[in-house]
């Protein structure tokens, strides 16, 4: 497995594995699937903001990727970011999330950030689980806040400390 900077051409995997995820979990708080040019634009504004955008190739496929973001607009949550990873569904449990935050961590360290959260829909265990496992700490739950599938769903907050 190789984790490196996204380029253009890894979009189509991307938006595949968002795509996904919107349809078949949780963890994007949308129903509706996005076009290729919603990523592009999306990609466009990571990349003008100076943030990472990683992918994971195994034997030349894209299988993940991820990001942060900064949590907030407003200028005064400049310096804490939000991470977002996802994986494709078959490869699941294979270690390419935890190489992806890694990487992620490193990347908002490097740049002066000093906070990550994750935000992750609270019946998620493996994700939450995997944050912890990387030094995140609860910082609180925000029960029934938003819906999907018909569904009311909670946010677990994790925060990590990158000073």
């Amino acid at each position: 497995m190789i984790i490196r900077d996204a380029v253009d051409a890894d979009l189509d995997a991307i938006l595949a594995i968002h795509n996904h995820a919107i349809l078949h979990s949780t963890a994007i708080w949308v129903e509706q699937t996005v076009d290729r040019a919603e990523r592009e634009a999306w990609f466009a504004e990571r990349r003008r903001q100076g943030q990472p955008v990683l992918v994971a190739e195994e034997d030349g496929l894209v299988v993940g990727f991820a990001s942060y973001s900064q949590w907030r607009p407003r200028p005064g949550y400049r310096h804490t970011v939000e991470d977002s990873v996802y994986i494709a569904g078959t490869h699941h449990a294979r270690g390419i999330g935890r190489a992806l935050v890694a990487r992620l961590i490193e990347h908002a360290k490097a740049a002066g950030h000093h906070v990550m959260l994750a935000d992750i829909e609270t019946s998620n265990s493996a994700s939450i689980a995997l944050h912890k496992s990387m030094g995140f700490v609860d910082a609180g739950q925000l029960n029934e806040i938003g819906t999907k599938f018909g569904n009311w769903l909670s946010l677990t907050i994790l925060w990590l400390p990158l000073e």
